[in-house]
């Protein structure tokens, strides 16, 4: 149980002080997503330089899971390389979508592995997800601008 309380905590530090919310005037991609079933909304700003995830700022509404989601994803891409950004991407959807099965890489996932506890509840994947799949949209469109240039 110590653990999950852990856990908890990491989420509700993230949820009460967010990490890079504030939308960025300058972005390569810039994308809304809703979560449907429960209204969660996020604004994401993403900047891309060769190759690398320059700036992710953010901005939105909804639950402490969602909010706290960006917050984490927001810390641990900035400065990543793409390619390493899409390999964590691929790994905490794996996550989210194991239910319960896999713990994940706490190496890789960092605070995110807080979430972890999240995937044994399917109505609030959605709620962890929703920033990361704005990342992914933001940085499918960022890559296609840059390849437009």
């Amino acid at each position: 149980m110590e653990l999950d309380n852990l856990y908890q905590e990491v989420i509700l530090d993230h949820y009460k002080r967010p990490q890079h919310k504030k939308l960025s005037p300058t972005y390569d991609a810039q994308v809304h997503h809703v979560n449907p079933s429960c209204g969660d909304e996020i604004d994401l700003n993403l900047s891309i330089a060769d190759g690398v995830v320059t700036n992710i700022s953010w901005d939105g509404v909804g639950c402490s899971i969602s909010q706290a989601s960006v917050s984490i994803l927001s810390d641990l891409l900035i400065g990543k390389p793409i390619a390493q950004a899409y390999s964590i991407f691929d790994q905490f959807v794996a996550l989210m979508q194991s239910k319960g099965a896999i713990a994940g890489d706490e190496e890789v996932l960092e605070d995110a592995i807080a979430l972890a506890g999240v995937s044994k509840y399917p109505a609030r994947i959605k709620c962890a997800l929703l920033g990361w799949m704005a990342f992914k949209d933001a940085s499918v469109q960022a890559q296609a601008k840059s390849e437009l240039e």
